[in-house]
């Protein structure tokens, strides 16, 4: 809660009503007076009167972005942040992380995916033929563009089967 009595921490990590003042300085120019204020949906930043950054509402990744701008420049400590707009010291910190290492370009880039399956049908098909046949994983794996450590493991989970006389043998 702020001073005046109301829950400034929302899903969104947004504070909830008003205008608050965030501490802070900046090196060059003296000491900052950063405020914000949430209004029909939008919340504006401002130095002093002049407005700097606005973004919706509900828009986390600008909010992130933002807020770690302001860490990273000096303008703001964490604690600040943290008690101003009731976020975590660690969801600063990995904002923070974010800032320094991709810039604010990394707070809306496409979020990294994990790759397409690798042991399809065909795949686990011509793996199985080539064990029986008993040429070793490693081999198998490299002839098939697939990681040995992908292989085995769909043999251990029994997505890719091995007569039992030839697993014993070409697990290495």
């Amino acid at each position: 809660m702020n001073s005046d009595g109301r829950n400034v921490g929302e899903s969104t990590g947004i504070c909830s009503a008003g205008r608050y003042i965030l501490r802070g300085s900046d090196p060059d120019h003296g000491p900052a007076s950063l405020t914000f204020k949430k209004e029909n949906g939008e919340v504006v930043y401002f130095n002093g009167l002049m407005p700097i950054f606005a973004h919706g509402e509900q828009d986390v990744r600008s909010f992130r972005m933002i807020t770690s701008f302001f860490y990273v420049k000096g303008f703001v400590q964490q604690s600040d942040l943290c008690r101003t707009f009731g976020v975590t010291p660690i969801a600063v910190k990995r904002a923070v992380k974010k800032y320094r290492a991709e810039g604010p370009g990394g707070f809306y880039a496409e979020r990294r995916v994990r790759g397409a399956a690798v042991l399809l049908p065909d795949v686990v098909e011509k793996a199985e033929d080539l064990l029986a046949e008993g040429v070793p994983v490693t081999a198998v794996a490299s002839q098939l563009g697939i990681g040995a450590d992908t292989l085995r493991k769909g043999i251990k989970t029994g997505r890719v089967r091995v007569k039992k006389n030839s697993q014993q043998s070409n697990m290495n």
